[in-house]
């Protein structure tokens, strides 16, 4: 089964592509969601294959939510359902897998539904794990680059940081941004590297700047200010 999240700031859209879903048999609809921030929320806590996603929405347009899915290492299958067709060329510049024009036809959704089978596979096959050298208490070991939820860095080494454990490598944070950066991290301060999947709550402090939140953290990550325009687009907030 295809795990699937609409999202869509019109109820009545969203109730009608969940019934056309269930129909196929292929598609559980695992959330909905009404704005881009609770797509971002809903995808973080279920995780889904596609997001089936409406382009005019308040706040964050459907667009900009998928240029920011773009930077993920694994990003879910794009789907936009939407009543113009004006923007297609937007959205395949996005690398969207197929667009559709609402009202959705059942053949023209099945269609769709091969595109999303095809990317999945594709990106299950490039989806091995990979890793990267580190040190621990005089022993080099290689951890998963997606155990990592940021990195510090402190004089010449970087500290990469796991939910179990802290581990030290000598290779610079930006020779680190420059290989993590495909796999969805983000330098969000001179001596920070986040991953971006790993952000639960963004707060606003005073001078422009702001703190991240990450699951299972107590330790609150800095965003310079010349980087929170950056972030804040990388996120789709």
């Amino acid at each position: 089964m295809i795990r699937a999240i609409i999202v869509d700031d019109e109820a009545p859209a969203r109730s009608e592509l969940r019934f056309l879903l269930d129909e196929t048999g292929q598609v559980e609809v695992v959330a909905e969601a009404a704005n881009v921030r609770e797509a971002i929320e809903s995808l973080k806590e279920k995780g889904a294959d596609v997001m089936f996603l409406d382009i005019q929405m308040p706040g964050a347009n459907g667009l900009q939510l998928a240029e920011a899915l773009g930077r993920l290492k694994f990003p879910p299958a794009v789907v936009f359902v939407t009543a113009y067709s004006e923007h297609a060329t937007k959205a395949f510049d996005v690398n969207a897998v197929d667009y559709l024009v609402k009202p959705v036809e059942t053949d023209r959704l099945n269609k769709a539904l091969v595109k999303v089978k095809h990317y999945t596979a594709a990106h299950a096959k490039s989806g091995q794990t990979e890793r990267i050298p580190v040190e621990k208490s005089g022993k080099k070991m290689l951890i998963a680059v997606n155990t990592i939820r940021f990195i510090m860095a402190r004089d010449d080494y970087s500290y990469l940081h796991t939910e179990q454990d802290r581990y030290l490598s000598t290779v610079s944070l930006a020779q680190l941004e420059a290989k993590l950066e495909p796999h969805g991290f983000f330098r969000v301060h001179r001596r920070y590297l986040v991953n971006l999947s790993c952000i639960e709550e963004v707060t606003p402090v005073s001078g422009g700047t702001l703190l991240l939140s990450l699951t299972h953290e107590t330790e609150q990550i800095p965003v310079s200010r010349r980087r929170v325009a950056a972030l804040k687009k990388a996120i789709g907030l």
